[in-house]
């Protein structure tokens, strides 16, 4: 048990500096790290659930801190989430392991591919020079005063985007970042400045109403573990927020690319024989 403990703290710190020098994508290894040391799959995406919640959270007050969250946005977007994560929990609580299994493996290979392409775009990016981003007051969706007007188009996009944030969230107990950050751009048009510390508010939301509904569904991971993954994870980021303005972040980023890329691995090959 206590090699259990040292094991995931040391992994809770290595996905709280991801999340503090990258900006996201640790989460994902929460579920892993949580397989790893003896957790069904329902455990570990129901324990995964709490490690995203308070550590999107921390983020989010740190973010907002530094004037990088437009806090209603978020949260009208994490409330119209909340269903597709209830729905999203039932459903995973109900799912075999072996389809769990399969179905984080595969989403692992397609965050894998989506840093790899994030970084090529940076890349591109920093050779053509960059520009700091700034709020834009658009128009809201829906206003009933002094009388009703809806865009419908943005407002169905504004649904689909947040109910597939919020399924993802619920099924498999992740974060998901790398989907909120473009929902945000899509559907509420949120400068790319702004789309990455809404984000964390979107998850903190999301991940509590997933973790809620599963309550009472008797899944009960290792708490210690949780705990240890937990708040280390929360110091983590708190230290590789100070990294990210001392180092470089292209390196750190292509570094845990490959780290996600061999994880994401070892989870297909355990999935494909639990499926045969």
């Amino acid at each position: 048990m206590t090699f259990a403990l040292l094991a995931a703290a040391v992994a809770g710190a290595l996905i709280g500096l991801s999340l503090g020098a990258l900006g996201g994508g640790g989460s994902i290894l929460a579920v892993p790290v949580l397989l790893a040391l003896g957790q069904s799959a329902t455990q570990a995406t129901t324990g995964s659930l709490v490690v995203v919640g308070v550590t999107s959270l921390a983020g989010a007050v740190t973010a907002y801190r530094a004037g990088n969250v437009l806090l209603a946005r978020g949260v009208a977007f994490g409330a119209v989430a909340i269903g597709g994560a209830v729905v999203g929990a039932h459903a995973s609580a109900a799912a075999p392991e072996p389809v769990l299994l399969a179905a984080f493996a595969g989403l692992m290979l397609v965050v894998a591919g989506l840093m790899t392409a994030r970084q090529v775009r940076s890349r591109r990016g920093a050779s053509a020079g960059s520009h700091v981003d700034r709020p834009r007051l658009d128009d809201p969706i829906i206003t009933f005063s002094p009388t009703f007007m809806c865009q419908c188009p943005r407002a169905l996009k504004l649904l689909v985007t947040a109910t597939a944030v919020g399924l993802l969230t619920g099924f498999l107990g992740v974060g998901g970042g790398f989907l909120v950050v473009p929902a945000l751009t899509l559907a509420l048009a949120l400068p790319m400045g702004y789309a990455a510390g809404t984000s964390l508010v979107v998850i903190a939301i999301t991940s509590t109403a997933a973790l809620a509904t599963r309550a009472g569904t008797g899944i009960a991971p290792d708490w210690w573990l949780v705990a240890a993954l937990t708040v280390t994870a929360v110091g983590g980021s708190v230290a590789g927020a100070r990294l990210a303005a001392r180092t470089d972040t292209a390196r750190l980023s292509a570094a845990f690319t490959g780290l996600v890329l061999i994880v994401a691995a070892y989870t297909v090959a355990t999935a494909i024989p639990a499926l045969i």
